[in-house]
């Protein structure tokens, strides 16, 4: 891989979409495995400089608009809360206007590199309201000017809190004061409704991140109150990522990051986190160890520390470890390339930590009351309790199950007949679909490589090889049309995307489709639900833009992480639990039946015509 030229799988790009479609996800899924995407480290560098902005203008904004900070005496910042808080809302700010996660070419973004505002203040570009239904003035799927206005009073909200100098309050501490608590609250009431009208906005401001707390700073009358729900917040974070990481995806997951880490270039290494490469691309012992020794283990024992702890030594090497593993993630570039996320959090650990010790009255046990306590609990453990027991009901986001291998997908299916052309022509947008971006980039023939690349990345996780495995059964030939990662084509739909696969399920779809009009068998989904935390089992669904869900059902997610990427086996094991009447799936593969995990037994069988499995 040069500075400027990226790192190409061996095959010839005018020769690529002429080989089978698995033989093509087995080549791209090797090649990831040792170069990962293979981008040019021109790309990676360009995140380097977005960063330097980030901290660089967190900084600036700071130490100039906070009377009694120093500009360059970082000092006298230490123990100040009005830092945490102001550069809290720099962060929020970073992301919801679209410059943090979902941002540039590892999101899949070349040209605009960003979606965010441009999107979001565009009029007719496509809104999410999550209950159309059910709550009055949230009915539609366009852009109006309400939902624009909306969106700009939030951020001039959150720029006057950056802009606003400390005020002294009955909570504050200190001569320079803490934020206004009236625009903490008018914020988070302003996301609330924008929450009703459109989840994506909502989401990119990652409210499970800060909004809560945010929301303490505007209403709680004591600052060793509000430094205790940070410290929940935090800790939070971290335990509910690290519990998302049990079960059998997060191996998976680290493989592939790892893969793609610009700065681990042995070819040896990288083979360790396979169990035997080429031929068998599960993971090794390696991957594992690397995934939960490094990384379950970490989450799940120094927050702990973190906020227990009363010994200096012992809280600092918590504090030591916790910078250390943010820092590690950062160097990873993990694909929609949350790196502001992790730079916060190594500002974050010490400061909130270190600079109000829980020894110094700082310790969860120092609240001014139980239901303070309470109400944090309440707050940040609903939705991860909730999100993993129904994974349906809750974002994986709101879950607290970032980056673990386990969240909602889909893989979609373009028939090559200018199917994809549609979202071109059909939708007010601001980013045209990926093919046209790299198109302009580097010519049709390599664009293709690169988005089914993606398509091979999601196949190295268990839920892409059920959608390989689906499509199969539901398209007369693979190779009669083009594939692409879900994610990818989500940011060109709603203007941003981090994983969640809810943000372009069958509602979605069902708004593309009356603007695109494909006709049945042009566009056709894979889409996959998150493993609840009880079962072994996953949902999964099947959608044609034209049909809608044609089919759902459930496999074992064992199964799955049994096969490899290319599915050399045939489809992976599924029960379809009910099919559109009417509608008969296109392609040749018999169904299979789920079958004892490990087993290199593939039983093949007939549907029955209720859509469930004979034996």
């Amino acid at each position: 891989m040069g500075f400027k030229t990226p790192d190409m799988p061996p095959v010839a790009p005018a020769e690529f979409e002429s080989m089978p479609v698995m033989d093509r996800m087995r080549m791209l899924a090797t090649h990831w495995a040792e170069y990962g995407f293979g981008g040019p480290k021109q790309m990676h560098a360009l995140y380097i400089v977005k960063t330097v902005l980030f901290v660089v203008g967190g900084w600036l904004v700071v130490g100039s608009t906070t009377p009694g900070l120093g500009l360059v005496e970082l000092g006298g910042w230490w123990g100040e809360l009005i830092v945490y808080q102001k550069l809290m809302v720099w962060m929020v700010l970073w992301e919801i206007t679209g410059h943090a996660a979902s941002w540039g070419p590892l999101a899949f973004k070349f040209g605009p590199m960003i979606g965010g505002w441009r999107y979001w203040t565009k009029p007719g570009t496509l809104r999410a309201p999550p209950y159309p239904g059910k709550v009055p003035g949230t009915a539609g799927d366009r852009r109006t000017a309400f939902d624009i206005g909306l969106y700009l009073l939030i951020v001039s909200n959150l720029v006057f809190l950056l802009v606003s100098p400390g005020f002294r309050s009955e909570a504050a501490y200190s001569e320079i004061g803490l934020l206004p608590g009236w625009a903490l609250i008018s914020y988070v009431t302003l996301l609330l409704v924008m929450g009703f009208r459109d989840k994506v906005v909502f989401l990119a401001s990652r409210p499970e991140q800060y909004a809560v707390c945010l929301l303490a700073f505007g209403v709680l009358a004591d600052h060793v109150d509000m430094v205790l729900v940070a410290k929940i917040a935090m800790a939070t974070i971290w335990l509910g990522a690290g519990v998302s990481k049990f079960g059998h995806h997060f191996s998976l997951v680290v493989q592939a990051m790892m893969s793609n880490t610009p700065w681990l270039t042995s070819k040896r290494f990288k083979r360790s986190l396979y169990r035997d490469m080429p031929n068998d691309l599960r993971p090794s012992k390696m991957a594992w160890g690397w995934a939960h020794l490094g990384g379950t283990v970490v989450e799940l024992c120094l927050p702990l520390v973190l906020l227990f702890s009363t010994n200096g030594t012992i809280t600092w090497l918590a504090i030591t470890g916790m910078v250390l593993f943010h820092v590690f993630i950062y160097s990873t570039y993990p694909l929609a390339v949350p790196l502001e996320w992790n730079v916060f959090f190594v500002f974050v650990a010490p400061f909130l930590f270190g600079g109000f010790f829980a020894g110094d009255g700082y310790s969860v046990f120092d609240f001014s009351s139980a239901w303070i306590l309470a109400a944090a609990l309440v707050l940040y453990l609903t939705g991860p309790i909730l999100g993993n027991l129904k994974p349906e009901w809750v974002s994986f986001l709101v879950s607290m199950r970032q980056y673990a291998g386990n969240w909602a997908s889909g893989t979609m299916a373009f028939r090559m007949n200018g199917a994809e052309d549609k979202l071109d022509t059909g939708l007010v947008k601001t980013l045209q679909t990926q093919r046209q971006q790299l198109l302009n980039l580097y010519g049709p023939d390599v664009a293709e490589i690169f988005l089914q690349k993606c398509v091979a990345f999601r196949s190295l996780h268990s839920h892409g090889r059920m959608h390989l495995s689906l499509l199969q059964r539901h398209l007369d030939e693979l190779e009669n049309y083009r594939l692409r990662e879900g994610e990818v084509v989500c940011t060109v739909l709603v203007g941003w995307q981090f994983g969640d696969g809810h943000l372009f399920d069958e509602r979605t779809i069902a708004r593309v489709q009356k603007y695109c009009n494909f006709e049945p068998g042009e566009f056709v989904m894979a889409w996959t639900e998150s493993q609840p935390i009880h079962k072994k089992t996953v949902q999964y669904k099947v959608v044609d833009a034209a049909l809608g869900v044609v089919e759902r059902g459930y496999y074992d997610v064992r199964d799955a992480v049994a096969e490899q990427p290319w599915i050399p086996n045939g489809p992976v094991a599924h029960r379809v639990t009910w099919r559109q009447p009417g509608y008969e799936p296109a392609g040749d593969f018999v169904h299979p039946t789920p079958h004892p995990a490990g087993s290199e037994r593939r039983v093949r069988s007939g549907d029955s015509p209720d859509g469930t499995v004979t034996s």
